[in-house]
């Protein structure tokens, strides 16, 4: 496990080797004075155990920490930590020790001398953790040495160090944003994010983790890997990683992002373990881990055999990449018995095929003796790949990018001369520094026919190619390609990923996973947020009564559209039915069947009056006020009729108007009928100036003038707001109620107002002329008449507010029926009970006989 520091601030050993360069010129200054000097002994650094030198007229020089040895080298006593620190491949002063000798003479390390040209690196290529990047540039770029790092990006100490900084890596903001897409793509709002505790996890956690926020993803936990230490206590650091696999078994989300370097997945392959040694049960429990591009397949030679299913099904970003042609068949050709300078592959070789070379220094092992003929590619994919990786591909452009820029500057630089028919180049004195101009503007096609490339900021032009971790039984696994992130495209719209071809967790049954705080919100339900939670944990609460969510997770339910209502599950809508106060439904063949027959009866007692119109009850009380107000109620029965079926223009026209006009006379005649009777009573007395009123013409004028204001009304409301056939979407749930709209509620008012009026006027004076004598006195009669008709007209109101649809058509087509019927039924029912039944009352001699 790697140790991350902040190191702006140089080793104790590089501080040792400029300290011993210092001393030797001072010793020489010291002697050519011929002053005696005491000699001290100082201790040359430990020499770097796998290093790889050839010659050549340009050397290219590379820095890769890409082994872990274990030693068994026993102690007395617990060593320091300083020296751990010393002795640890992945430390920095390897990197800062192995950067010098980079710039000395071959074999000997004198910093800050410069032996032999042809030694002198032109450029150097590190990785693969940002670590390693760092540390050389502490060291190069003072030398003004042209690096390429790949596998990472290492956050640099100075602007300064960018200048000679060259990342064979895109923009880390671009792997980030394409992390999220997939998260959105893949609808996993909730998941649970491991990071490496050193400066690239610290700047992901600060810069990157507020862009998942911003985009609505909640996280289950953020945890770091245990920081590894030597000077840590080992329960101390098993304590800190059981807790963090304690956290990443317990915790509901099926998807975690990991930002790691390149060794992270070594670290991952410890927690099946640790969660076995806490007792914690991991099986079942498998989750879709989501990689960085910096990361990569390693392990520790103790970690052969052991599982690594729990990356089946995972995605991982690599640098794009293309299988090179002969890459495997030079892979085949490795031979560590040819190739003895080279002590890497040595070393290699004797862990992957668990053998040994024959040392005569060393004690016979437990082991057989390898021969160099063992076959590389029967190793398990866990132990090497012949595929060549992402990590190998940026090594591979990284060689062919300084080449090109050599030859690009060279071409520049060279003096051509003809020679007897021969092309003869003379090279120049070269500085390092002076290839930076050319590597930045380095463009070509590699073997693979891909763009190789670098933008203003030294970083390579190029996508990602989206993994899928397929892992077998026999410890092999596969990377397939998935998708890609196009570098070109905008941020928000370079992810192309193709579902079909991912490989998911086992446990997941070839499903796409879900990663929720908690399960969807149905249709019909809507989401409200839970207190104390993040934005991700919800209640679904059902959608109110009228509204509903069509689609899963909304936040709102909303209406259905005017011509639709929802469905009894509330996701989705139906088609309302358009209906109307029919001839052909109960309600309505009810009201027209009630209505012709009171229309029946009014005609027969109008029938009766005008057969009687000779006898004494029907000339008693005018007969021609008495026939106008049952031809009133004849049509006030029929304008009724106009309030059924479908609504047409015209009819829409005359409903409410002829309503009202029908109905404004039929009261004002009920009026004058009053009025008639109370000034005969007082035009009967003795020197009464009432007879000049008493006759037909007050009552034509009271009929009149009434008619012509509600006729004034009804012609006002006819030119301003005439009423229209309207759709009514919104009364009813389920219908669609065609009715006549009146366009104007004032006008309406106004109107059934002025009758209103008309009727508590008749009713006033009718209640105070009831007493007096007279034998067919019609006040009793009108008083009962109208008290039945306010009561109905004033009920009316309200029972029309409160009801719906066609229902309010029925309740105003009742009301026309009911009060009309009650005008008929006091005031003529008993006449015609005295006309029809009691015939001996109808004469002149009982009607003087009740006067007297």
């Amino acid at each position: 496990m790697a140790v991350s520091k902040k190191r702006n601030y140089f080793p104790k050993k590089f501080c040792k080797l400029v300290l011993y360069a210092v001393l030797k010129l001072v010793l020489f200054s010291l002697n050519e004075g011929n002053i005696p000097i005491t000699q001290c002994s100082i201790r040359h650094p430990l020499p770097i155990l796998h290093e790889y030198y050839q010659s050549g007229d340009i050397i290219v020089a590379g820095i890769i920490s890409q082994i872990y040895v274990t030693s068994s080298v026993a102690f007395n006593i617990p060593p320091s930590p300083e020296f751990l620190e010393d002795i640890l491949h992945f430390s920095a002063s390897w990197t800062y020790q192995a950067s010098m000798e980079l710039l000395s003479r071959q074999g000997r390390l004198i910093p800050n001398y410069k032996c032999d040209l042809l030694d002198t690196p032109v450029a150097v290529i590190g990785g693969s953790n940002s670590e390693v990047g760092l540390d050389m540039a502490t060291i190069l770029c003072m030398y003004k040495m042209p690096q390429l790092i790949y596998g990472s990006s290492p956050i640099l100490n100075k602007d300064m160090q960018a200048v000679f900084f060259h990342k064979v890596f895109p923009d880390w903001v671009q792997q980030y944003e394409g992390i999220i897409q997939l998260l959105l793509h893949f609808s996993w709002m909730w998941i649970g994010v491991l990071f490496l505790y050193d400066d690239t996890g610290e700047r992901f956690v600060q810069k990157v983790l507020p862009r998942f926020a911003e985009k609505g993803i909640c996280f289950d936990f953020i945890e770091s890997f245990p920081k590894v230490s030597f000077s840590d206590d080992l329960d101390h650091l098993v304590e800190e990683g059981s807790k963090t696999t304690s956290i990443y078994v317990g915790s509901t989300t099926n998807v975690v992002v990991v930002n790691g370097e390149i060794h992270t997945i070594m670290v991952m392959r410890m927690m099946p373990s640790l969660a076995e040694a806490n007792g914690l049960k991991i099986e079942g429990k498998a989750k879709v881990w989501i990689m960085t591009a910096q990361m990569d397949f390693t392990s520790f030679p103790i970690q052969r055999g052991s599982d690594i299913t729990f990356l089946h099904g995972a995605l991982s970003f690599a640098l794009h990449s293309k299988d090179l042609l002969g890459f495997q068949k030079f892979i085949q050709m490795r031979n560590p018995i040819l190739e003895k300078e080279d002590g890497f592959v040595r070393i290699f070789w004797e862990e992957a095929f668990n053998c040994y070379f024959t040392d005569p220094t060393l004690e016979e092992k437990d082991k057989q003796i390898c021969t160099g003929e063992e076959n590389i590619e029967s190793l398990p994919g866990s132990v090497f790949e012949m595929r060549m990786t992402a990590h190998s591909y940026s090594i591979y452009n990284s060689v062919y990018v300084v080449a090109h820029a050599l030859h690009t500057m060279l071409s520049t630089k060279f003096k051509y001369r003809g020679m007897a028919g021969t092309v003869r180049w003379e090279l120049l004195n070269q500085q390092p520094w002076q290839l930076h101009h050319f590597l930045r503007s380095v463009s070509f096609n590699n073997s693979a026919g891909e763009k190789v490339s670098f933008d203003q900021n030294g970083q390579l032009v190029s996508g990602f190619d989206i993994i899928n971790w397929i892992t077998f039984p026999n410890e092999s696994f596969l990377r397939v390609k998935v998708g890609r992130l196009d570098s070109q495209a905008p941020l928000d719209k370079g992810l192309t990923i193709h579902d079909d071809a991912i490989m998911w967790p086992e446990r997941f049954n070839q499903v796409q996973p879900l990663s929720e705080c908690n399960e969807k919100c149905l249709s019909g339900y809507s989401r409200t947020k839970k207190e104390g939670h993040p934005s991700c944990c919800y209640d679904c609460l059902p959608c109110p009564e009228g509204k509903i969510s069509n689609q899963m997770d909304m936040d709102d339910c909303f209406e259905c559209p005017g011509d639709q209502y929802p469905n009894s599950y509330q996701n989705g809508c139906l088609p309302k039915q358009i209906t109307f106060l029919s001839y052909e439904e109960p309600l309505g063949s009810s009201l027209a069947t009630l209505d012709l027959t009171f229309s029946f009866i009014t005609a027969l007692v109008l029938q009766i009056f005008i057969k009687y119109r000779d006898t004494p009850i029907v000339k008693a009380n005018n007969r021609n006020l008495t026939y106008a107000l049952l031809i009133s109620l004849l049509l006030a029965f029929f304008s009724a009729l106009m309030f059924i079926g479908q609504p047409e223009q015209l009819m829409c026209l005359l409903q409410q108007t002829a309503f009202a006009m029908i109905f404004s006379v039929a009261v004002s005649c009920i009026l004058a009928k009053t009025t008639i009777v109370v000034l005969a009573f007082m035009a009967s007395k003795p020197g009464s100036r009432m007879r000049k009123w008493v006759g037909n013409r007050l009552c034509i004028c009271i009929v009149f003038c009434c008619s012509l204001i509600q006729a004034g009304i009804c012609m006002t409301w006819l030119i301003t707001s005439p009423p229209f056939p309207d759709f009514d979407m919104h009364s009813m749930t389920e219908e669609i109620v065609l009715k006549c709209n009146e366009a104007s509620t004032i006008m309406f008012y106004c109107a059934l107002g002025f009758m209103g009026f008309l009727a508590i006027v008749s009713f006033t004076v009718a209640f105070l002329a009831r007493n007096l004598p007279d034998s067919f006195n019609e006040a009793k009669f009108i008083t009962f008449s109208m008290l039945v008709f306010c009561s109905v007209w004033l009920s009316f109101v309200p029972t029309y507010l409160s009801t719906k649809g066609k229902y309010m058509v029925a309740v105003e087509v009742f009301s026309i029926l009911s009060s009309s019927f009650g005008l008929l039924g006091c005031i003529f029912l008993p006449k015609c009970f005295v006309i029809l039944l009691r015939p001996e009352l109808n004469s002149k001699e009982k009607l003087i006989r009740r006067k007297n």
